[in-house]
């Protein structure tokens, strides 16, 4: 199958469609020899910081000298963004090539993400890695990657989020994140709140599994200079660092810290040197990215109510300037209102646009909400548009942010490698 067929099978699947179940892709996957269950796992579940965590994990083991699969999602621009090894995306030959292969065994309609997810795992056999870290795409319990069995399960954090898939409380969404949880396996989340957390516990207690908590089994303590200190299982380092900005990457750095530490039991080898240097050369884009000095540009993927917090907390905290220029997009099923009312006031200048996706949210119902709000608001038909009004306005002391969805942030990143 040429690149051109790959593109156009894949862009035949709806890529918002999803099947609430296993049994498609388990299928698929047995069809396929269970590619699956040829090298070790790690499993990251949670609302926000799933793809930090899982970089960071994947940065430290590869840094130790290990071969390192990373299964991500979504992707921003390029789809093979989601299949990577050692930092580096899949070529497009051996990715026409894992794609023609899935689809051949497929005999059932399959999603894109698990068309997707099924070529990650068969491409991870053929290259022999020594360990994959997934992404889960939604849920958990459900998500096509929880076929594997994981040495560690992690669930990041836990907050309302896909209520319409998950359920509408704290407590529905913690039992299908759980779900990856394994018989006899580990559990290891920053989630803080005291209903997740004992929803947590007892289902690693009926499955026998181990669990372990940010704050009570691990702990992260920022230093006066910017660096950071972790307590762990087995380590206590000093003077780490990252460049992903904001202090909510120190909670996804403790939990990729102490999901190492948890492989190392497992028979992997990790010195201190691989921790601070593939710490230090972690790579995530559209995770408070500044994609411009110049009066700042900064990209960010929130797209959630807990994600416009952590984003407001940094804009606050993190960073100086004159004026906030916010430019704003979302997906009709985010709660895009919730994310407005939280980020609008810092704004002074507001730029709303309309996404490409079907998904999106139109612009004027995002401009009736800042209305109601009492701010105005400049409308813009898509995201180049957006972006040349913020830098039309912006001053040399101004920050420009973009923010509001994963699909914006491609957009964005889009718009700046074309010009």
């Amino acid at each position: 199958m040429n690149k051109l067929n790959s593109s156009a099978y894949l862009a035949s699947l709806n890529i918002d469609k999803m099947h609430f179940g296993l049994k498609v892709i388990t299928e698929l996957l047995s069809r396929m020899g269970n590619p699956q269950n040829s090298f070790k796992t790690i499993l990251i579940a949670g609302t926000n910081g799933k793809g930090s965590t899982a970089a960071m994990t994947s940065a430290i083991l590869s840094s130790a000298g290990y071969k390192v699969g990373l299964y991500t999602s979504p992707h921003l621009v390029d789809v093979r963004e989601r299949i990577v090894i050692n930092g580096k995306k899949i070529s497009r030959k051996e990715f026409n090539r894992t794609i023609a292969y899935a689809k051949d065994k497929i005999q059932q309609p399959v999603t894109y993400f698990e068309i997707l997810t099924a070529a990650a795992f068969v491409y991870f056999q053929n290259q022999k890695v020594d360990i994959a870290v997934l992404e889960v795409g939604l849920g958990g319990r459900l998500d096509a990657t929880n076929v594997c069995k994981p040495l560690v399960s992690v669930i990041t954090n836990i907050a309302l989020e896909h209520t319409l898939y998950l359920g509408d409380t704290l407590e529905s969404i913690a039992r299908e994140k759980a779900g990856i949880i394994k018989q006899n396996g580990i559990c290891l989340t920053a989630a803080g709140q005291k209903k997740v957390l004992e929803i947590l516990e007892n289902i690693c207690l009926r499955r026998r599994a181990k669990i372990y908590c940010l704050g009570r089994d691990i702990k992260i303590k920022k230093q006066k200079d910017g660096f950071f200190t972790y307590q762990g299982f087995n380590r206590n380092l000093k003077n780490l660092t990252i460049p992903l900005q904001g202090d909510h990457q120190l909670s996804n750095a403790a939990l990729a810290l102490a999901a190492v530490e948890l492989c190392e039991k497992k028979g992997f080898r990790i010195d201190d040197a691989a921790i601070y240097s593939g710490l230090k050369n972690t790579h995530w884009e559209a995770r408070l990215e500044v994609l411009q000095n110049d009066h700042i540009f900064l990209l960010d993927g929130a797209h959630n109510p807990a994600g416009i917090n952590a984003l407001c907390r940094s804009l606050k905290k993190d960073f100086s300037y004159r004026r906030l220029i916010l430019i704003f997009g979302s997906l009709a099923d985010k709660d895009y209102r919730r994310m407005l009312r939280k980020i609008v006031p810092l704004a002074k200048i507001i730029i709303l646009t309309q996404l490409k996706t079907k998904r999106a949210v139109s612009v004027n119902d995002i401009m009736e909400t800042v209305k109601k709000m009492g701010y105005p608001a400049i409308v813009t038909e898509n995201v180049k548009q957006a972006i040349e009004r913020a830098q039309a306005v912006a001053k040399k002391q101004d920050l420009i942010c973009a923010t509001g969805s994963f699909y914006l942030a491609g957009e964005v990143k889009q718009a700046f490698r074309d010009c």
